[in-house]
């Protein structure tokens, strides 16, 4: 569900080994990308699934994503491009996967990670 400010997610942890490790995924998102940062609503469950409720700030775009300023950006920052448009940040030992143009966005020249996995 979206509006013009927001945008709420529903996440089931499928990804991740544990709820653990997706709320850790949420605290290192909100760190290196504070301009999108997950605000936890909380939970709910459906069809026995239970799904944590995030809200994020909605991101307008306005060019198509150059996946090349995405690993220059990543780079200046310590990461470094392990495969595809997965990368790590070995100093500090965390992996970043699955940053497609769908999930960074471009907005007046400026990335906007939206749906990053740590």
């Amino acid at each position: 569900m979206k509006d013009t400010e927001n945008v709420l997610k529903l996440n089931d942890s499928i990804y991740y080994n544990t709820w653990k490790d997706y709320l850790y995924n949420l605290l290192l998102h909100n760190y290196f990308f504070p301009d999108t940062a997950y605000k936890l609503i909380g939970f709910t469950k459906d069809n026995h699934i239970v799904y944590a409720v995030v809200q994020q700030s909605y991101v307008a775009i306005t060019a198509n994503t150059d996946l090349n300023q995405v690993k220059e950006f990543l780079t200046l920052n310590g990461f470094e491009n392990n495969r595809n448009n997965d990368y790590i940040n070995p100093e500090l030992g965390i992996i970043l996967e699955d940053l497609h143009d769908e999930n960074v966005l471009t907005r007046n020249e400026v990335l906007y990670f939206i749906d990053t996995v740590f």
